[in-house]
């Protein structure tokens, strides 16, 4: 699918722009990938590792339409992972935390169409289900943007579809790194914000093969959920140090006890697949396909129970201390 294509990765130079990168040059021949992002010693970095002639390098924001839709040229494939995430600080600072993730979306969705992508997909976050924090709110907000971006097509081909999924394992600013650095710094106890505290759980290279996969099953439109093991964070830290004790600290600022990645007032238009669920748009699309039971590889679904709700607390899979510990 990739070979002989260009592909852009907003947010390149975080933990999955450089596993998607590993991916697409060990199991592709693209022409060009163009990491587009705002560090530039994150993007020295990156050189040094991938150094491939197909591979360019953009300084530029998503808040920047202009740099964006220049970028973009010639582009096939766009992957948007460019975004303000951590919770408390999006909290203190809304303003910023808007203008990246619901403006940056815009002027990712406008960049795309002004120059004819074939494919879009933007990485949102189980945070944007029922959110009670404002990272998840304005991740909702691109998510709906992204999704009906596919109205404003009209005759243009280009598709948007959101891939939705849980913590990544040891991804920058996650509780693995966070915890292996107390360990590592020798502390006794490691914090734990509530002892009854469950999350999604998915390891960089699942995150990354799921990206891959919907982009040929996407008709443009769907949130694609996979299904994922849930971890007790209490049972995480006894994973990563059985010998240490633990500590209770509290919820922080806008932080969920378990999250959600499919709501249950979306069981009325999602379907359930082997691996993964397809939340489809409450919209109808002028010009598109609307029959989101069967996707693009002629998969067939089978839509929810009303009222289901995919959620961290009731996933029949939840990774014991010895899974963990293997992960």
């Amino acid at each position: 699918m990739f070979n002989g294509k260009q592909i852009l990765i907003t947010g390149g130079t975080g933990s999955f722009g450089q596993k998607f990168v590993k991916k697409l040059l060990a199991d592709y021949q693209p022409k060009r990938v163009v990491i587009y992002s705002r560090d530039e010693l994150k993007q020295y970095e990156m050189q040094q590792l991938f150094g491939q002639s197909c591979m360019r390098y953009f300084i530029g924001d998503v808040r920047d339409r202009e740099r964006l839709t220049q970028a973009m040229r010639g582009i096939d494939y766009v992957i948007h992972a460019a975004a303000l995430k951590q919770v408390p600080a999006a909290e203190y600072n809304p303003m910023e935390c808007i203008k990246t993730n619901i403006n940056g979306a815009e002027n990712v969705i406008h960049a795309a169409l002004a120059n004819q992508v074939h494919k879009v997909i933007a990485l949102s976050t189980d945070k944007a289900a029922n959110p009670i924090n404002l990272y998840g709110a304005t991740k909702l907000a691109s998510d709906k943007l992204f999704v009906a971006a596919n109205n404003m097509v009209g005759a243009i081909q280009t598709s948007f579809s959101v891939v939705r999924y849980g913590n990544v394992v040891g991804s920058r600013g996650s509780v693995v790194p966070f915890f292996k650095k107390l360990i590592e710094r020798g502390e006794t106890s490691l914090p734990i914000t509530h002892a009854d505290m469950t999350r999604f759980w998915i390891t960089l290279e699942q995150g990354v093969q799921f990206v891959v996969d919907n982009f040929k099953r996407m008709h443009g439109g769907e949130i694609f959920v996979p299904k994922i093991p849930s971890v007790r964070i209490i049972d995480l830290a006894k994973a990563l140090a059985p010998e240490l004790s633990t500590h209770i600290i509290g919820i922080r600022p806008g932080e969920k006890l378990h999250e959600v990645m499919v709501p249950a007032d979306d069981s009325y238009h999602s379907y359930e697949f082997d691996d993964h669920f397809v939340i489809a748009p409450s919209i109808s699309f002028n010009s598109r396909q609307n029959n989101f039971e069967t996707n693009a590889c002629q998969q067939q679904g089978r839509q929810v129970d009303i009222g289901f709700s995919y959620n961290s607390l009731d996933n029949p899979h939840y990774l014991t201390v010895d899974e963990i510990h293997n992960y």
